[in-house]
């Protein structure tokens, strides 16, 4: 098995974030050509944003690309009251299908007929990122202009970075909601790495539970894979991350476990340790070395998505984030066994 495999086994949805990396056009116009906003008015401006993701009902069609490769995707949120609906259904390659009922998430490859079931930590359960209001401490927040997506008035904002650790982003967030449109993750000359963009949407649509809760439900013929997971703490399972990369700050830590299948003996348990600046992720993994699988070290990326797989002692670390390299280089540098 290749060292990656593993991961699609844990996490089903970081390889489906993977299939999903975007490429759209740049828009026209430089860092230097907007002023930043004032703290106040930026921090107002993620906290709209923050909330319309929470609490908007939308439908739509959301389209990908990344280094020439195009895919999309039918997406939906629906809240009523405290219950929480999501669905992705890949339209492209495999068909893959994800759905989330509050902290519940279904992943379905129906070519294969398997289901992956994962209870997950609240708040690492939604399916598509969410921007945290925090993240103006980390990025300067410019003000681009008005444009439109998918027939609907956006306002851009450029989220730049304030140090090098971190890639800057151009939001498109629609004007009347708040709910964000489209994102354009950016390298060190603005050039576009991948993009994501709504074809079509729909905003403020009926409730429609049933649309999640029934592929959910229907799983005869499918084979259910069924990770255990817990919550623990880095030093709890032996490890410290002595100097977290500025600006990023421990989100979640997790053991996951899978039951033993067709008489073969169950994988070692994955930890993740996940961090966040408010805006991006980076996700840490240690699992028992298997020399089998875990030959090499290996640093690979694909559009923004930079990943770094490297032996720590006798335990294999993977660290993956739309972060630059040199920022997984730091998170290993800085992870330490304890004795």
């Amino acid at each position: 098995m290749r060292p990656a495999s593993s991961l699609r086994a844990w996490l089903p949805l970081l390889t489906l974030c993977a299939a999903m990396l975007v490429a759209a056009p740049a828009r026209a116009g430089t860092e230097a050509s907007s002023a930043p906003l004032a703290s106040q008015e930026a921090r107002k401006w993620l906290v709209r944003i923050h909330a319309a993701a929470h609490e908007r009902n939308y439908q739509g069609t959301l389209v990908f690309s990344a280094e020439g490769t195009l895919s999309s995707a039918r997406v939906a949120h629906f809240g009523n009251g405290t219950q929480s609906y999501e669905r992705i259904e890949l339209l492209d390659g495999r068909m893959q299908q994800v759905y989330r009922h509050n902290d519940r998430v279904f992943t379905l490859w129906p070519h294969s007929r398997v289901a992956v079931v994962e209870e997950r930590d609240p708040s690492q359960a939604s399916l598509r990122r969410v921007i945290d209001p925090r993240a103006e401490e980390h990025y300067e927040v410019r003000d681009q202009g008005i444009d439109h997506v998918a027939g609907r008035e956006a306002q851009v904002l450029l989220m730049s970075p304030r140090d090098e650790h971190r890639f800057a982003r151009r939001l498109w967030i629609d004007r009347r909601t708040g709910l964000m449109l489209r994102s354009d993750v950016l390298g060190p000359k603005h050039q576009v790495l991948e993009s994501s963009a709504f074809s079509q949407v729909e905003i403020g649509v009926k409730s429609q539970p049933q649309t999640v809760l029934l592929p959910m439900k229907q799983l005869d013929g499918y084979r259910q894979v069924r990770p255990a997971q817990q919550a623990t703490r880095l030093e709890s399972e032996g490890w410290n991350l002595e100097s977290p990369v500025a600006g990023f700050y421990l989100s979640s830590c997790t053991k996951r476990t899978l039951d033993s299948a067709d008489g073969v003996a169950a994988p070692a348990p994955v930890m993740q340790a996940v961090y966040s600046d408010g805006l991006t992720q980076v996700s840490v993994f240690v699992e028992p070395q298997d020399r089998q699988r875990h030959k090499q070290p290996l640093r690979i990326h694909m559009g923004a998505t930079h990943t770094l797989m490297q032996a720590h002692g006798d335990a294999w670390v993977t660290i993956m984030g739309d972060v630059p390299a040199g920022t997984l280089q730091q998170f290993f540098q800085a992870l330490e066994r304890r004795k």
